[in-house]
């Protein structure tokens, strides 16, 4: 076969695994946003670069960006086979692509096969990858066994999915996969969201290598985990499926979201400053009641009255609207919050 083959998403779909690297040649910031799962970042052109030559292109003409442009791109590539590649073997295979398969991949896969690598552009690049993405998952959401888990605020939803992950059952995280607790006080202080696109990349991920005749458990999660959508597709499927109603004694639920919510504790203030997105539900006087026992360390007591009169009464309203099939949920009794009480909890659903 001559090198370097072209090939589309749809061809290269069933044989990512057999690829060495998946080289994206496009600028940091748009590597950043979103790319093929498990790619690499290699730009042609970082982001000022692509600035300048993309006003030259609008400002001069083409002939002169493109000269330098060849020179910024021959520069970068060089760089990029010294720091990266030069110990690569002769049967070395990677698979490039920028943003529609054109000239940024072009250059890139070009030289590494005259180098003698078994070298495959990808066709329409990025784009026809994020196309397959928008396609493929309102194709695979409703061919999902899916088994909702269902329960009040603290009942160790996120726990068990992660706990049935270890065990080897396919989970989809949307909370992990969003770097959010779904709520309003859900932010990871030490962990930015990723962009809509990287969420839906991360979720088509998991779903397209998940066995359609094994269930995939999920957590009862709205339309928005943090500023992120789910797709569509994943809420309508989620919301007919099965749901298992994981509950938890108060006290212990009280317990588990001190652990969960430990920045908080440490942090007074930025709690205080998260409440303040609850006056218009419950208004000044209640906010200013609930920041109190937060400043007096008052926490568990906190935490209860937030559950009684935000949390759960939220929690109950959207279940009984969204979720179908919770009239008919196993109901299943979370007995502690150590991780030999989840194992033991998960180990009895997947028995079943």
């Amino acid at each position: 076969m001559k090198y370097p083959e072209i090939a589309s998403f749809t061809d290269v779909l069933s044989r990512l695994a057999e690829f060495d690297a998946i080289i994206d040649v496009r600028s940091p910031s748009e590597f950043a946003e979103d790319h093929i799962p498990g790619a690499i970042n290699c730009p042609v052109l970082d982001d000022q670069q692509r600035i300048l030559v993309g006003t030259m292109y609008k400002q001069v003409n083409a002939f002169e960006a493109k000269k330098v442009g060849a020179a910024l791109v021959a520069k970068n590539i060089a760089l990029h086979i010294e720091q990266h590649f030069l110990d690569k073997p002769r049967e070395w295979k990677p698979l490039i692509y920028c943003w529609r398969g054109g000239n940024r991949s072009g250059s890139m896969a070009h030289i590494l096969a005259k180098i003698g690598w078994p070298v495959v552009q990808l066709d329409g690049g990025y784009k026809s990858y994020r196309q397959h993405v928008n396609a493929s998952l309102p194709e695979i959401a409703p061919k999902i066994r899916w088994q909702v888990v269902c329960g009040t605020t603290g009942s160790g939803k996120s726990r068990l999915l992660q706990t049935l992950a270890q065990l080897g059952a396919q989970v989809l995280d949307l909370e992990q996969l969003a770097a959010h607790r779904g709520s309003v006080l859900g932010h990871l202080p030490s962990q930015p969201q990723p962009s809509q696109k990287m969420f839906e990349s991360s979720i088509w991920e998991v779903l397209s290598k998940a066995d359609l005749t094994q269930t995939v458990y999920v957590e009862s999660e709205s339309k928005k985990v943090g500023n992120l959508r789910v797709p569509e597709s994943i809420i309508d499927s989620m919301r007919a499926a099965p749901c298992i109603d994981l509950e938890m004694s108060l006290e212990l639920r009280v317990a588990l979201l001190m652990e969960d919510y430990a920045h908080f504790v440490r942090s007074p203030d930025h709690l205080n400053r998260q409440l303040d997105c609850l006056v218009s539900l419950h208004g000044k006087d209640k906010i200013q009641e609930w920041k109190q026992l937060a400043s007096q360390g008052q926490m568990p007591d906190l935490v209860t009255q937030l559950l009684a009169q935000h949390y759960d009464p939220a929690y109950l309203r959207s279940i009984d609207k969204n979720f179908t099939q919770m009239p008919h949920a196993r109901k299943v009794i979370q007995p502690g919050i150590s991780p030999e009480s989840f194992i033991s909890t998960a180990k009895l659903l997947l028995a079943d």
